[in-house]
């Protein structure tokens, strides 16, 4: 299983990502991308192995064995599917020993021809992820030598769904939208807590789902940027004790989207009241266009080869990419990642009593986590900045 340094440096990967996104709607998945950086680091030397070791946050000598456990948890959590591919061309003589540190199922072959494998592959990943990704995020050509990839897909349902309604948004960007609402109203104000942090204080409200899946929706203030929201959201999965929980949350407005009161009651018992919105994000992000933050700076440099562990042939990385989807809704959560390298040679009743009561309104764009949430292992995170309206909900 994968160990809690591991899970730790897939979070940091996540954190340094979520840094760089821009101030729109996105969604990626680090565990992605982590056990393919480990598999390539094993395999590399010089300073691509440093870099790649940089990037991992653990040394290239453990990067596989820590790759291999990774994938292991992850085919191992219920909810969560995984899956590893490799594909090399016939020419290409490929290191038994780098092999080994591969499912035996996963090697297959490419013929060299361009359309008949870039079908082969498109078919893997729309298999691999169940539909939802139906192209691999990479595109082969001749000089391809090798492709390794990478299929994540997370399906989670709430333990308590939430309502479909309407909703609108009091300020922001969203006002004038005829937005699809989701509601909800629990007893554990716990659900929501405030942590301030170098971008502003920040609202967190905890979804949970089945199978030990979580998602997290965060709330900045206005003026924070998608990377800052996100980046303190990793941050704060790692120091809890920062975290005010609702039932210690002071009336009036703590927190962003935050509303804390005393109101009459019936039972006398506190209330948390959850106002969101439903989403599908979608994106595709070409990894080399960050190449310093996935260690991929010399490992790209195509004047000499740079993976002597995977072939005796010099190999440069040719093209790193990650396509993903993710859609949140009144019953549960689903998304899907599909990540490749390739190289080249290269409620009005009578209230006898006064409770206290927190509401919370996701009116505006907002970032999201999907979790492992024993081990804090960070499986998604993204930014919505155009929800469902319900036109689009109907």
């Amino acid at each position: 299983m994968a160990s809690h340094g591991t899970v730790k440096a897939v979070n940091d990967l996540a954190m340094r990502w979520t840094a760089v996104l821009p101030h729109a709607g996105t969604v990626l998945a680090a565990a992605g991308v982590w056990p393919l950086l480990g598999l390539l680091a094993h395999g590399a030397a010089g300073a691509a192995r440093r870099e790649l070791s940089d990037a991992l946050s653990i040394p290239a000598d453990g990067a596989a064995t820590a790759a291999r456990d990774l994938l292991a948890t992850l085919r191992a959590t219920h909810g969560l599917g995984a899956a590893l591919g490799l594909w090399s061309r016939s020419t290409l003589p490929v290191e038994p020993a780098w092999l080994d540190q591969l499912p035996a199922e996963a090697h297959g072959h490419l013929t060299g021809d361009p359309v008949r494998d870039q079908v082969h592959l498109d078919t893997w990943a729309a298999n691999r992820t169940q539909g939802q990704i139906d192209t691999m995020p990479i595109t082969v050509n001749d000089e391809t030598l090798l492709v390794l990839a990478s299929a994540l897909t997370l399906r989670t349902d709430w333990i308590r769904s939430f309502t479909p309604g309407g909703m609108e948004a009091g300020t922001g960007p969203w006002r004038d939208m005829n937005l699809a609402g989701l509601h909800r109203t629990t007893r554990l104000l716990n659900r929501v807590g405030v942590v301030d942090t170098a971008a502003g204080p920040l609202t967190e409200l905890q979804i949970i789902g089945t199978h030990g899946i979580d998602v997290h929706l965060y709330l900045g203030t206005p003026e924070a940027s998608a990377g800052q929201v996100l980046t303190a959201a990793v941050g704060a999965l790692h120091n809890r004790r920062a975290m005010v929980p609702g039932d210690h949350l002071p009336h009036g407005t703590p927190g962003p989207g935050l509303s804390v009161t005393r109101v009459l009651s019936v039972d006398g018992e506190s209330v948390l009241r959850v106002s969101t919105v439903p989403f599908t994000v979608t994106s595709h992000h070409d990894l080399l266009n960050h190449h310093d933050l996935f260690g991929l700076g010399t490992a790209t440099d195509t004047s000499q080869g740079h993976f002597h562990g995977i072939s005796a042939k010099p190999l440069a990385v040719q093209a790193a990419a990650q396509a993903m989807t993710a859609t949140f809704g009144a019953r549960g959560f689903r998304s899907a990642a599909a990540t490749a390298f390739t190289t080249v040679v290269g409620g009005v009743p009578r209230f006898p009593f006064r409770a206290r009561e927190i509401t919370v309104r996701f009116d505006r764009p907002f970032g999201f986590l999907a979790l492992h949430r024993t081990s804090r292992l960070v499986l998604n995170a993204g930014w919505v900045a155009v929800p469902d309206t319900l036109e689009e909900a109907a």
